[in-house]
C-alpha cells in the first residue's frame, strides 16, 4: 500500500506548521522523518493518521484520500502510535492489546480464537507476554510503549505510522523494534530523533525543518555534514560501520558548530 502526502500544509494562528509537504512512502517501504523539535514531524504524522485535518492538501492510501474514507475504514488500513500514547485505565495489557481490533469489531463481540492468537503473537513479537495479566498502570515507560506497539500490529494494518517509537525503549528492544520494521513489509512512516537508528533502519528519510521539507532520499544521500549542520547546527563525521557498511554519525560534543 502507497502512503503520499500532496502538498500538506497545517495552519495555526496564522503560521504554517507543515508548508507544501510532498512525500510518499512506497508499499514495504520504511521511511524515517527526522529533524529538530518543532520542526512539523509530529504535524505531519498527526494528518496521516486523522488526528488533525490538514488546512489544505490531501493524504492518500493507493491514491484514494483518506477524506473520503470512514475513521473506522482507514483504521483498518492504518494504525498508529502517538508521540504521547496515554493510557490512563486499569486494564490488563492483554486487554489493551486486544483493543487493537476495535475497527474490525462490531458491537461488544468478543474475540474469536484467531484474534486471540493474534494479539499472543503481537505481545510474543514486543516480548510483553510475560506482562499480560499485568495492569499498564503499574508498567515502565518502555514496556507500555511495547505493550502499544504490539496493539497497533493486532489491527492487521498494511500502514504503520509511527512517532518515536524507541521512546523509553532501552538498547536491545530499540534494535528488535527497527530490525522487525524493516522485516515485516509493512508501508511504515516513522519520525525519529536517532539519526543513527534512521540511517540503519530507514530504505529513506525526509527532514524537516521549520514545516517544509529540506531534503529526501537514501541515508547516505541525505545524511550528509553539511546538511546536518544547517538542519540541527552540529558538526558531524561520517563513518561506515565495519561490519554492515551502514552510515554512522560520529558528533562533535563541542557545544555547536565549528567556525
Amino acid at each position: 500500500m502507497i502512503l503520499s502526502l500532496r502538498e500538506l500544509t497545517v495552519e495555526r494562528a496564522g503560521r504554517a506548521l507543515i508548508d507544501r509537504l510532498d512525500l510518499n512512502v512506497e508499499a514495504g517501504q520504511v521511511v524515517g522523518v527526522v529533524g529538530p523539535n518543532g520542526s512539523g514531524k509530529s504535524t505531519a504524522l498527526r494528518c496521516v493518521y486523522r488526528a488533525l485535518r490538514p488546512s489544505s492538501g490531501a493524504v492518500l492510501l493507493d491514491g484514494t484520500d483518506l477524506t473520503s474514507l470512514r475513521l473506522r475504514e482507514s483504521a483498518r488500513s492504518i494504525a498508529a502510535l502517538a508521540q504521547d500514547g496515554q493510557i490512563d485505565l486499569d486494564f490488563t495489557v492483554e486487554e489493551v492489546v486486544g483493543l487493537g481490533r476495535a475497527p474490525h469489531v462490531r458491537g461488544n463481540r468478543a474475540l474469536d480464537a484467531r484474534e486471540r492468537e493474534l494479539c499472543r503473537r503481537a505481545m510474543a513479537r514486543m516480548d510483553v507476554t510475560h506482562l499480560a495479566d499485568r495492569s499498564v498502570l503499574t508498567l515502565s515507560g518502555g514496556e507500555r510503549q511495547r505493550v502499544l506497539v504490539a496493539r497497533a500490529l493486532v489491527q492487521e494494518p498494511r500502514v504503520l505510522v509511527l512517532d518515536e517509537p524507541t521512546n523509553h525503549l532501552d538498547v536491545r528492544h530499540q534494535v528488535e523494534l527497527l530490525t522487525f520494521l524493516r522485516e515485516s513489509g509493512l508501508t511504515v512512516l516513522a519520525a525519529l530523533h536517532d539519526l543513527n537508528l534512521a540511517a540503519a533502519a530507514c530504505d529513506r528519510i525526509a527532514v524537516l525543518k521549520a514545516g517544509t521539507l529540506v531534503a529526501t532520499g537514501a541515508p547516505a544521500e541525505v545524511l550528509t555534514p553539511e546538511l546536518i549542520r544547517k538542519v540541527f547546527g552540529i558538526e558531524v563525521t561520517i563513518v561506515a560501520h565495519p561490519r554492515t557498511g551502514a552510515l554512522q554519525l560520529l558528533y562533535d560534543l563541542d557545544g555547536g558548530t565549528r567556525s
